[in-house]
């Protein structure tokens, strides 16, 4: 979304691009642009000049917000897990406690920033991910 989000005006980027810039596979990138186009934070435009844009103005998306969405699990340890959890010090264990106030400060945080407070320094973004004008 950084990237999506440091193109020119009305500049679509591609999944080749970011998969390039940041040396992830387009698979892989593909299925995230996809989960984030579910949640309405993208959009795609199909066509010989489609690419991908923002759904949103960058300062409407929330970065817990994202978070929240784009992640299902929030389970760090297996104590979090009522189902499948079979660590005999549970009922005495305060870590997890200390493990879910620690989540709740981290996504407290990010509910504090939007996009556009991420690439507030576009024109740096834009020469370290090597976008020529």
């Amino acid at each position: 979304m950084i990237y999506v989000n440091s193109k020119e005006e009305g500049e679509l980027a591609s999944i080749k691009e970011i998969s390039e810039t940041f040396g992830i596979s387009q698979n892989h990138l593909s299925k995230i642009v996809y989960q984030l186009g579910q949640c309405e934070l993208l959009q795609t435009i199909r066509g010989r000049n489609g690419g991908i844009a923002l759904s949103k103005a960058p300062e409407k998306i929330n970065i817990g917000h994202v978070v929240r969405m784009m992640e299902d699990d929030f389970a760090m340890m297996e104590c979090f897990d009522r189902d499948a959890n079979s660590c005999v010090i549970t009922p005495s264990c305060k870590l997890k406690h200390v493990l879910n106030d620690a989540l709740i400060a981290f996504l407290k945080v990010l509910d504090q920033y939007t996009l556009k407070d991420l690439t507030a320094n576009k024109d740096e973004l834009r020469v370290l991910m090597d976008m020529s004008s």
